[in-house]
C-alpha cells in the first residue's frame, strides 16, 4: 500500500498534470477558430470577437489553462460550442459504451489468456502446446478490424447466435448488455489473450523449473497446489504487466469496434469534436481516457506488487 501511494503521488498525479497541459496546448494552437466556424460566412469580427469574449478564448494562455484544469479536476469540462451541452453529460452518456468494449474484452484476455497459457506450460512440448502456441501466434498478427468483420459475419449473419450492434445497458438488462457486447468486447480480447497466453506459457514454463517448485514436489505437496499455490504467482508477473500495457490499444481499438458494430460511444463523439474543432469535447474525451488508462496503470501496479512480495515490502 506504502509503494502504491508513493507511485500515485510521485508517479500518477505528475503524469496526469503533464498530460492534461499537452492536452489543453494542441487545441489551444489550433488554428481553427471555432467562433468563426460556427457563426459562418457572414459573420463579422465583432461578431466573431463577442463569442470569443463569452467562451474565454480571449484570454491568455496560462489563465485559460488554469480556469479549464480546474473545472476539469471536478468532472466540468465546458459547454459543447456547437450543441450546447455540457462535455460531462455527453461522455456520460457515450463513456458506458467503451467500459463495456473494454471490460468484456479484458475477462476474455484473462480467462482465455490465462487458461491457455497455463495449459500449455503443463503440457509443454505436446500437441496441445504447439497447438496454443500456434494459434497465439496466428492470433497476435491478425488486425482487430478484420476479426470484429469476421465475427459478424459467423456469429450474427451465418449463425445467427448474436446481435451485431445496438447498446443494452447492463443495468437495464444484464444478459442482454452481455450478449451485444460479446462480439465487439470479444473480438478485441482474443488478441490481447494470444500475448497473455503467450507470455504465461513462458514464464511459467520457467518457474516449475525453478528449485523452490522442485522443493515443493519433494515435500509431497499436490500438483495442483504447486502450480497454483506456488509457480502461477511467481509466474504471472510479466503476463499481467502485459495485460496492462494492453489497456491503451483496447480503449483504442474500442473506437474502430465502435464504427464496425455502430454504437455511439466516445470515438464517434471525439471524431465529431474534431469535425467541427469543438475543443471542449475534444479536450474532456481526452482527459477522461487518459485518466482511465492511469487508473488502470494503478491498479496493475497495485496487483504486481501482490504478486512480488519482495516489491509489496519495498
Amino acid at each position: 500500500m506504502r509503494r502504491l501511494g508513493r507511485t500515485l503521488v510521485l508517479g500518477a498525479v505528475p503524469v496526469a498534470l503533464i498530460s492534461t497541459l499537452i492536452v489543453f496546448a494542441m487545441t489551444y494552437l489550433a488554428t481553427a477558430n471555432p467562433a468563426a466556424q460556427k457563426l459562418g460566412d457572414n459573420a463579422t469580427p465583432a461578431d466573431i470577437a463577442r463569442l470569443n469574449h463569452e467562451w474565454g478564448l480571449d484570454r491568455g494562455f496560462l489563465e485559460q489553462y488554469g480556469s479549464w484544469l480546474s473545472g476539469a479536476v471536478h468532472g466540468n469540462f465546458g459547454v459543447s460550442y456547437f450543441s450546447d451541452v455540457p462535455v460531462a453529460e455527453s461522455i456520460g452518456q457515450r463513456l458506458p459504451v467503451d467500459l463495456s468494449i473494454t471490460i468484456v474484452a479484458i475477462v476474455v484476455a484473462v480467462v482465455v489468456g490465462f487458461t491457455s497459457g497455463i495449459v500449455a506450460a503443463v503440457r509443454r512440448d505436446g500437441w496441445v502446446d504447439r497447438a496454443v502456441t500456434a494459434v497465439a501466434s496466428v492470433l497476435v498478427t491478425i488486425p482487430e478490424f478484420w476479426l470484429a468483420i469476421m465475427s459478424i459475419v459467423f456469429f450474427s449473419v451465418t449463425l445467427g447466435w448474436l446481435p451485431s450492434g445496438d447498446y443494452i445497458p447492463f443495468t437495464q438488462d444484464p444478459v442482454a448488455w452481455l450478449q451485444h457486447m460479446a462480439l465487439p468486447g470479444g473480438s478485441l480480447g482474443l488478441t490481447v489473450a494470444a500475448s497473455v497466453a503467450r507470455q504465461l506459457r513462458t514464464s511459467l514454463v520457467a518457474t516449475l523449473d525453478e528449485d523452490f517448485v522442485l522443493g515443493a514436489r519433494v515435500r509431497g505437496l499436490s500438483p495442483r497446489r504447486v502450480l497454483f499455490g506456488h509457480a502461477l504467482r511467481n509466474a504471472a508477473a510479466p503476463a499481467v504487466a502485459v495485460l496492462g500495457l494492453a489497456v491503451p490499444t483496447l480503449l483504442g481499438g474500442a473506437v474502430i469496434a465502435e464504427s464496425i458494430f455502430g454504437l455511439a460511444g466516445l470515438g464517434q463523439l471525439a471524431l465529431n469534436g474534431a469535425t467541427n474543432h469543438d475543443i471542449p469535447v475534444i479536450q474532456g474525451v481526452l482527459v477522461v481516457t487518459i485518466a482511465i488508462v492511469l487508473v488502470s496503470n494503478l491498479a496493475v501496479d497495485g496487483l504486481l506488487g501482490w504478486l512480488r512480495p519482495a516489491t509489496r515490502r519495498a
